[in-house]
């Protein structure tokens, strides 16, 4: 399959300027720069306008983005131009009048020095426009996410067969993303969360020095980021000891939630709406002040990108989003529950892309003797 169509994304983009009320954009967020150019460095801006496309950048990156960029014209500054004084000669020499920034990634001071410096255009603010084209997932970016979770699948594999009591949670952390790297992962999607019993009710918690032994109830919140930076992003909870009849019900409940809310899951649907089936089945069960967090969210480039699943999102699901399915029940000082999915929206329904076992017996870990 050939690779992504930077030419077409960045034409796209540009068909949204009219209703933004700019003639030229600037973007500064490093994985927009990187969606719609290919190049994979940092500290770099991109400048769009119907008549000019230049990538901003310094000398450390001249041969990385002839390499990357092919098409584009090329500013390299060197320390003593900052980028301020770049982006301003660029903006002057193509005559924008009204010249959009991305609210979301351009910071304050940057802002003034753009201010400062460009005389020539006004500055508009502008918010989402390259990430709501980034929430539709093209057939190759699906090929990318396909591998990162065949990644971050392999992996647990990995850690569940080679699971001992006396493994801490930053054992099973570093275990966990060595395994992913060799089966083709440039690395962990994000720093992966490993929860023995009460860290485990912490829904974004470190790894630490628990031990497996020490509670029957592991989470682990992990994912895969591949070498063309696409990601995964699953939860499992593992039982490795004694369970209690609450353990048991509040699995069987989230779990029940998540199935609700992913059969739910269709073009046309609200992310509301998708949220408040899993919403209802954990209150419908008391727990409903035990899980305080959306259900889930976009990714791709990003581990958290803007599809929100949330009980105040009106977002209305499309064709080629891929979003995650997360309900979690939390109870302090004793363990949480969260069971994760990645769920491609189709055009007749949904797929689910991950494959990992879910049902309570299926956690269920034996420890090799």
């Amino acid at each position: 399959m050939s690779g992504p169509n930077y030419i077409s994304r960045r034409s796209r983009l540009l068909r949204t300027f009219k209703n933004a009320g700019i003639d030229a954009l600037l973007i500064s967020g490093e994985s927009n720069v990187r969606y719609l150019t290919g190049f994979t460095g940092d500290s770099s801006w991109l400048y769009l306008s119907k008549t000019a496309k230049v990538v901003l950048s310094d000398s450390r990156y001249t041969t990385q983005i002839a390499n990357e960029c092919s098409g584009l014209d090329v500013d390299i500054r060197d320390a003593r131009r900052p980028m301020s004084v770049a982006a301003a000669d660029v903006v002057k020499k193509a005559k924008a009048r009204r010249l959009g920034f991305e609210a979301d990634h351009l910071t304050v001071t940057q802002h003034s020095a753009l201010h400062a410096r460009i005389e020539s255009a006004e500055l508009v603010s502008t918010s989402g426009l390259t990430e709501r084209l980034r929430e539709i997932k093209d057939k190759w970016e699906l090929t990318q996410i396909r591998e990162a979770i065949y990644q971050a699948e392999r992996g647990i594999g990995v850690v569940r067969s080679s699971l001992r009591p006396d493994q801490t949670e930053r054992d099973i952390r570093y275990t966990l993303e060595a395994a992913m790297r060799s089966f083709g992962a440039t690395g962990p999607g994000f720093e992966p969360i490993v929860g023995v019993g009460p860290t485990g009710a912490l829904p974004h918690a470190h790894a630490g020095d628990l031990l497996v032994s020490e509670s029957p109830m592991l989470l682990i919140d992990w994912g895969a980021e591949t070498r063309s930076g696409y990601r995964s992003d699953l939860t499992r909870v593992f039982v490795t000891g004694r369970v209690t009849k609450q353990m048991r019900t509040v699995y069987e409940t989230v779990l029940k939630a998540q199935q609700k809310a992913i059969a739910a899951i269709k073009p046309g649907a609200t992310c509301k709406a998708v949220d408040a089936m899993a919403r209802k089945v954990i209150a419908n069960a008391g727990f409903d002040k035990f899980f305080g967090h959306g259900l889930g969210h976009g990714f791709g480039l990003d581990i958290h990108e803007s599809v929100r699943m949330s009980p105040i999102s009106e977002q209305v699901l499309e064709p080629g989003m891929v979003v995650t399915v997360e309900p979690g029940i939390y109870l302090p000082g004793k363990f949480g529950v969260r069971i994760e999915d990645d769920i491609l929206v189709t055009n007749t329904g949904h797929e689910v892309l991950t494959s990992v076992p879910r049902e309570f017996d299926d956690a269920v870990v034996e420890f090799l003797a």
